[in-house]
């Protein structure tokens, strides 16, 4: 009698050949000696357990033992066997041990071997095993090449690309870079790095392509961004007869996403519906995100509600969806409902909650997230404890960031990223370098959100040495030719020096610049008060590139024209809008109609209003042109376009009421200013801001009514700012009440020390009532604090006629 082990594997060598094919080499051992039916049936044996994925690591050892007892680890094909089914459960050393101990290998134990090591995450091992095996004197096949350029994909080697290149070249030159296998990883390969012109010309050498090669081509065009050749490969695709899987269908979706294709998107649902895909979790998945990203909420709950069976992934599609546009309540209904459905959160929920709750800035929710995580076991990993950065730093817990980052036993790029971008929030640019420093220190290469967030964080009297170092750092890495990075370099640049000399160089060092960098080029500019050098932008832009100046662009440069009275520039820029076609965008418009009105061309502003505002109902150009009325002192015009706007049943703004209650103000209609403003809550439900407080309060103050418009500063739902007191102070020199001018300037230096004006305002105020001692003493506090009046200045732009 045999033991029950041995009886088992002769049981599995009787079912193998009855179900199996035998293998080549074992064809000659019918009615031959037990030793070649024991090495069959372990062989055999082993390839089960490889493909069956309930098998234990235990029943791989035992047939390994059973192996070295029957005298088989000899035979190479018995051992390949034992390698491959190590390698699919993970026993890496266990595949190593059996690799060492084999006294013959051929190509298929060095591919399992290489197969091994990429599958379970040592892609570089897997790689120096490819290395090996040419230099064992072996031919590499497809599988070999396939496994091998997979693992290029993986590494995090600098030159993977490079080391991508020679296995290409070994493909060529075995004649193998038209197989599918190749192929296809080779397509991959050149997409993941953005080459996608060699992955177009990869795809076309491979010779009968599959559905898998056509998946991969369609995946490569994704990772690119490039929505509408991806849409065409799908077409194409249609056209040659081939039926999509769910691998075409999820590439297909996210390529609508990236086109903003939707009309395409609604065929694909179409297609799903006509092909049965919608028992398939994965395929639903997809539809649910892709309507979520095409803002149809309801479609995508729609289709949420058919998922049969709903898996984690498609909770965390809803959760993302809901939290995307931060409905709170949405997200956590989910959250309930996951769990009761048995579906547990993983690390992508934990990251959208964690966001969520740092962007609504509620520490308190942020920690019960983190609470929960930790429960569930996911704080030590990466994707999560990045999100917790980023959740303490926005609700403003810098330490506790910082010491969660300084214990987190695995950090990546994008951990170093957050903890600079949380110090960045609130201009700690010490702390900014010293964690920049850190990582170049740790040897770690930042990538281009590094240097964004770190240039980001540089105050405008920021040393130029911080400017000068990180300058010379993306120098270095080779970063100039990437325009995220450029751009950024250029914004800490103009705060900083306010000069276009050292711009003109990184916009020469830079590549190529498109519509998107030159406007946020400009609108630094803008923001720093810097009205000529926006200008010689525009016309370097123009000189630069072929494309034209867009809506974003061309609002700025008008915004500049505004802000420094160019009625010459403001004319030639109108010109460029209405060439453009831009006339009639609501943001180009208000724009036009603004910068007119501010160069003191109030038909102009008029004219340019008219000729939109019949094609166009938006409140934005409406709150514009009023704000033009009122401050060129046109009350009635002012008030005849409020009612115009009613009747058009437009909804008004804060801003609206900011433009009537001003123009109520300057005629010193009172209680017309006063109906208006009470009307914001009564009539629209909307809560006045602090500018319509500040209206309100100048109208009073204007009017004499100076105790009624303190009760108001008193009483309102705000801190009171220096603004605010600054038109008290106003009031009461006009009509002159001393003692309560001197108690609000008072106040603006308790709230502003450094304030100029209300020094002078409070030495006016002693002065116009003879008390010269006191606004002596006034004037006197003002050279001890180093303070100096502001000199005021006027400009005048001669226009030819």
């Amino acid at each position: 009698m045999f033991p029950s082990s041995r009886r088992h594997l002769f049981h599995c060598k009787d079912a193998l050949l009855l179900h199996s094919p035998l293998h080549p080499r074992q064809l000659h051992c019918t009615g031959t000696s037990s030793s070649s039916w024991d090495t069959f049936a372990i062989a055999r044996a082993l390839a089960m357990a490889s493909s069956s994925s309930t098998t234990t690591s235990r029943a791989n050892s035992h047939l390994h033992a059973h192996a070295l007892k029957l005298g088989t680890s000899a035979d190479t094909f018995t051992m390949n066997q034992l390698l491959i089914s190590y390698s699919r459960h993970g026993l890496l050393e266990s595949a190593l041990q059996v690799f060492n101990e084999m006294p013959h290998r051929n190509l298929v134990s060095w591919t399992a071997m290489v197969s091994a090591m990429t599958r379970n995450g040592a892609p570089c091992l897997g790689f120096r095993f490819f290395v090996s095996m040419i230099r064992s004197g072996f031919c590499p096949n497809e599988f070999a090449l396939a496994t091998t350029l997979t693992a290029c994909q993986s590494m995090a080697h600098a030159s993977k690309l490079l080391l991508g290149l020679s296995i290409h070249g070994i493909a060529v030159k075995a004649g193998l870079d038209g197989n599918p296998f190749v192929g296809s990883s080779l397509l991959l390969l050149y997409a993941k790095h953005g080459r996608v012109a060699s992955a177009e010309r990869a795809f076309t050498h491979i010779r009968n392509k599959d559905l898998t090669c056509w998946n991969a081509m369609l995946e490569g065009y994704t990772l690119n961004a490039s929505g509408y050749h991806a849409m065409r490969t799908v077409v194409l695709m249609h056209h040659c007869g081939l039926a999509a899987d769910r691998f075409t269908y999820i590439s297909a979706m996210k390529a609508c996403s990236i086109s903003g294709e939707w009309d395409f998107g609604h065929q694909l649902h179409s297609l799903v519906v006509h092909s049965m895909f919608e028992s398939n979790t994965s395929v639903m998945n997809s539809l649910v995100d892709m309507y979520f990203r095409a803002g149809q909420k309801e479609t995508a709950l729609a289709v949420f509600h058919k998922i049969r069976q709903k898996d984690t992934v498609s909770w965390n599609t809803m959760i993302s969806g809901f939290a995307h546009d931060e409905e709170e309540s949405a997200v956590f209904g989910y959250l309930t409902n996951m769990s009761q459905t048995g579906c547990k959160p993983n690390e992508v929920t934990f990251s959208v909650l964690l966001r969520l709750s740092g962007a609504k800035e509620n520490a308190l929710l942020g920690l019960q997230i983190f609470g929960l995580a930790y429960r569930h076991g996911y704080t030590g990993n990466v994707l999560v404890a990045n999100a917790v950065i980023n959740m303490l730093s926005r609700c403003g817990l810098l330490n506790c960031a910082y010491g969660f980052f300084c214990n987190l036993t695995v950090k990546n790029i994008v951990s170093w990223n957050e903890m600079i971008a949380g110090y960045g929030l609130y201009g700690c640019s010490e702390h900014v370098m010293m964690l920049f420093r850190s990582l170049v220190c740790f040897e770690a290469r930042p990538d281009e959100f590094t240097y964004s967030a770190v240039l980001s964080a540089f105050k405008e009297d920021q040393g130029v040495t911080n400017h000068e170092q990180v300058h010379t750092i993306i120098l270095k890495q080779g970063f100039t030719s990437c325009q995220f990075v450029s751009t950024s370099l250029i914004k800490a640049y103009a705060a900083a020096f306010g000069s276009v000399k050292s711009t003109l160089k990184i916009i020469k060092d830079t590549s190529k610049m498109d519509l998107v960098s030159w406007g946020v080029v400009i609108s630094a500019f803008l923001k720093h008060g810097l009205n000529d050098e926006v200008i010689f932008l525009l016309n370097l832009f123009r000189g630069d590139s072929t494309n034209k100046p867009d809506e974003f662009i061309l609002a700025t440069v008008l915004n500049a024209c505004a802000n420094a009275a160019w009625i010459m520039h403001c004319g030639c820029i109108h010109s460029l809008v209405l060439k453009t076609g831009h006339g009639k965008h609501f943001c180009v418009a208000s724009a036009v109609v603004d910068a007119y009105a501010k160069c003191g061309d109030i038909n102009s502003a008029e004219d340019a209003f008219t000729d939109v505002s019949s094609a166009s109902d938006d409140t934005i150009l409406y709150n514009t042109m009023l704000t033009a009325y009122a401050n060129h002192g046109l009350i009635d015009e002012a008030l005849s376009l409020y009612e115009g706007m009613k009747q058009a049943q437009l909804a008004p703004t804060a801003a609206t009421f900011v433009a009537v209650v001003s123009a109520c103000s300057h005629l010193g209609l009172v209680e017309q200013g006063k109906l208006l403003f009470s009307s914001m809550l009564s009539a629209y439900g909307m809560h006045p801001t602090r500018a319509n407080y500040a209206c309100l309060v100048d109208l009073l103050a204007r009017k004499g009514l100076l105790v009624e418009g303190k009760c108001v500063i008193e009483a309102m739902p705000f801190q009171p700012w220096p603004a605010v007191w600054r038109l008290l102070v106003n009031g009461c020199r006009i009509h002159g009440d001393r003692e309560l001018g001197v108690l609000a300037a008072e106040q603006i230096l308790r709230m502003a020390p450094g304030s100029d004006g209300a020094y002078v305002s409070l030495s006016n105020a002693y002065a116009d009532h003879g008390e010269w001692q006191s606004a002596e003493e006034i004037r006197w506090r003002m050279v001890q604090n180093q303070l100096q009046k502001v000199q005021g200045h006027s400009r005048i732009e001669i226009v030819n006629s």
